[in-house]
C-alpha cells in the first residue's frame, strides 16, 4: 500500500517534470559537474530558477527526480521506500535530482550514503538550510557548489536576436528598474506586487517558520532596511538601535538574512583579518528590484542602483573565479577591491554623476590614495555613458584611470 502511494506521487512528479523540459528555457552560465563524482548542490535565492535550471542542465540524461516540496511525502520518513519507488518509475535511473530535500529529516545522512555507495546525486534546497551548520558538517569536501542568482545582463542579451547598443541599453535600463528575476522577465506580471509578495515569502516561509521568532515584525524591519540602505555600512549597533533589540539577537537573525541569499555583504578591506572581522560590511540586495519594490526612499537615486548592481555583477564574478570582493576606506573610499590570493588586483569605482567636477576628483582621489596604499594599478571608474583613459596626478602621486561605459563593462569589451 504504502509503495503504491509512493509510486503514485513520484510518477505524478514525473509527468510535472515533463512538462517543465519542454518549457522555455534561458541558458544559464552555470554548469553542473555530475562527472566530478561530487554531490551538485545548486544554491541561490528563492524563485531564482534553481529547479529549472536543475531540470535542463540533466535534460539529455536518464535522471530521477523528487519534488520534496510536497505534502504528500510529508508521511513517509523511509529514504529508502522513496529511493525504491524512484528507482521503478525512472528504470533505475543514473542520477537522482532531489529538490527541496532539507524539508526531510535527517536527509544529510541519506545523501552521505547514496555519496558513499557511487550515486551522482543534485540536491536543491532553500539556503537558510543548506548553507546552515547541518550543510557544513555533513557534506564539507563532498559537495560541487553551483550558484543560481537572478538572470543578468549576459544571460539576457545571449538570448536576444539583436545585440545592438540601443537593446543592451534598454535591457540595462530594465535590470536596473525592475531586476532579473525569471518571472519578473518571462511573464507579464506587475514587477513591484510580485518581488514584494517574494521578499514577504523568504522572510517568513524560510525564517520566521523555522526559526519562530517572539517578533517576526522586526526581521522584517531589519530586512526593509538593509535593502533602503543597500551600499551602506551595516553597524549591528545602529540595526539594534533602529528596531529597539539587542545586539546578540539582532546580530542572529541579520546571519539568517544573509542565508536567504536575497542579501549579501562585502567586508572592509584589510591585510589584517582582524580587522577585517571587526570592521562594518557594506550590505547589497541581491536584485535591483527590491530596491524599487521593497525599499523606501525620499528621492530616486540612480547612482545607489548603479552601484547595486555592479556589485550584484562583481559578487558573481568574484565567486566563480575564486576572488574575494571588498571595499577599502580611509580618508576617502573606494566601491570595490578585488583580491586574488594575496594580490590586490583591481580597483573599481562607480560613478554616475561624472560631470560635477568635486565629484569625480574626489573618486580619481580615492582610487590614487588606495593604489599607493594597496600596491594597485589597476584602475577603473564604471560610469553611465562616458569612455576614456585619464592621466591623473594629486599630490605627486600619478595614475593613469580607465573610465568604462558600464554596458561596455557588462559585455566583457574591456
Amino acid at each position: 500500500m504504502v509503495q503504491s502511494m509512493l509510486y503514485d506521487v513520484i510518477t505524478q512528479q514525473k509527468n510535472e517534470r515533463d512538462k517543465l523540459l519542454t518549457a522555455d528555457y534561458i541558458p544559464r552560465n552555470e554548469k553542473v559537474n555530475i562527472e566530478s563524482g561530487l554531490i551538485n548542490v545548486i544554491i541561490g535565492p528563492r524563485r531564482a530558477g534553481k529547479s529549472f535550471f536543475g531540470h535542463h542542465s540533466l535534460k539529455n540524461r536518464n535522471y530521477g527526480y523528487v519534488n520534496f516540496d510536497d505534502e504528500r511525502l510529508l508521511q513517509f520518513n523511509n529514504f529508502d521506500e522513496i529511493l525504491s519507488a524512484v528507482n521503478a518509475v525512472y528504470n533505475n535511473p543514473e542520477i537522482l535530482f532531489f529538490d527541496e530535500i532539507q524539508n526531510k529529516p535527517n536527509w544529510e545522512l541519506f545523501v552521505n550514503r547514496l555519496h558513499r555507495i557511487g550515486k551522482k546525486v543534485v540536491l536543491t534546497g532553500s539556503n537558510s538550510n543548506l548553507l546552515s551548520g547541518e550543510f557544513s558538517t555533513h557534506l564539507t569536501g563532498r559537495n560541487y557548489i553551483i550558484n543560481i542568482f537572478p538572470l543578468s545582463f549576459n544571460e539576457l542579451i545571449n538570448i536576444s536576436e539583436s545585440k545592438g547598443e540601443l537593446v543592451q541599453k534598454e535591457l540595462l535600463n530594465t535590470l536596473l528598474e525592475f531586476g532579473g528575476y525569471p518571472e519578473v522577465i518571462t511573464k507579464s506580471i506587475e514587477p513591484k506586487e510580485y518581488l514584494k509578495m517574494l521578499f514577504r515569502d523568504t522572510i517568513y516561509k524560510d525564517l520566521v517558520l523555522r526559526y519562530k521568532p517572539r517578533d517576526p515584525v522586526m526581521i522584517h524591519k531589519i530586512a526593509s532596511m538593509l535593502v533602503s540602505n543597500t551600499g551602506c555600512e551595516t553597524s549591528i549597533r545602529n540595526l539594534s538601535a533602529l528596531v529597539k533589540y539587542n545586539n546578540r539577537t539582532v546580530s542572529k537573525f541579520l546571519s539568517y538574512l544573509l542565508n536567504t541569499m536575497i542579501f549579501f555583504q562585502i567586508p572592509k578591506f584589510s591585510y589584517k583579518v582582524k580587522e577585517q572581522l571587526s570592521s562594518n560590511k557594506k550590505s547589497y540586495v541581491i536584485d535591483n528590484g527590491f530596491i524599487n519594490s521593497v525599499g523606501y526612499s525620499a528621492s530616486p537615486n540612480e547612482g545607489k542602483k548603479f552601484e547595486n548592481f555592479t556589485a550584484i555583477e562583481l559578487f558573481r564574478r568574484t565567486i566563480s573565479q575564486g576572488k574575494r570582493l571588498f571595499y577599502w576606506k580611509k580618508e576617502y573610499e573606494v566601491d570595490f577591491v578585488i583580491q586574488k590570493g594575496e594580490t590586490v588586483e583591481k580597483l573599481i569605482q562607480v560613478c554616475v554623476d561624472i560631470e560635477n567636477p568635486k565629484t569625480i576628483s574626489r573618486e580619481k582621489r580615492a582610487l590614487l590614495e588606495a593604489s599607493k596604499l594597496l600596491r594597485c594599478n589597476n584602475l577603473t571608474i564604471i560610469t553611465k555613458n562616458y569612455s576614456a583613459i585619464d592621466s591623473f596626478e594629486w599630490y605627486g602621486l600619478t595614475r593613469e584611470i580607465r573610465f568604462v561605459r558600464i554596458i561596455d563593462w557588462l559585455s566583457g569589451k574591456v
